[in-house]
């Protein structure tokens, strides 16, 4: 007996039953987490209308993300708005109860760190100016060591440092 071939429903990608909870701006939950990545690490002002009601959305589910969001910008304001050492000091100060208040352990790690180095980061208030072009030199230097694999002659390497970068 030969077997007949029973036709198959054709298969759809979302059965009704079992669809995502949609939020009002057209977002699943896992689109709304995927997409609020960039919005995240931008300045509120700076944010576009779709992105305003996604923020919306996204620390209405989340208010841990609207609390480590707004952490973190403050933090950034200190610096952009601070303009003397003692102001800087006691808004860092108020930074870190906030974070000591909070639990996150991330912001922990970071406030230790301004802690650890708060006489470092206040200097930055005095000139406002970084080590960032000491630091990018220090990396020419390891790569243009690491392009010829290490240093024989010192005095040649000086050398040809002088020459390449001067």
């Amino acid at each position: 007996m030969a077997a007949r071939a029973v036709p198959r429903r054709p298969r759809t990608a979302f059965p009704t039953a079992c669809s995502p909870p949609v939020f009002e701006n057209g977002d699943s939950r896992k689109q709304l987490l995927s997409r609020s990545i960039y919005l995240l690490y931008k300045k509120e002002s700076l944010w576009t209308e779709s992105q305003r009601v996604r923020a919306g959305i996204l620390f209405r589910e989340y208010p841990d993300i609207k609390k480590a969001y707004y952490l973190s910008m403050r933090l950034g304001l200190i610096y952009h708005q601070c303009r003397y050492k003692d102001a800087a000091l006691t808004h860092l100060a108020r930074w870190y109860d906030e974070v000591e208040k909070s639990g996150f352990l991330a912001f922990g790690r970071v406030a230790r760190s301004v802690q650890m180095h708060y006489r470092e980061i206040i200097n930055f208030f005095d000139r406002r100016s970084t080590n960032a072009a000491s630091e990018s030199f220090n990396a020419k230097i390891k790569e243009f060591r690491t392009q010829f694999r290490g240093v024989k002659d010192r005095a040649f390497f000086l050398f040809r440092l002088a020459k390449i970068y001067a």
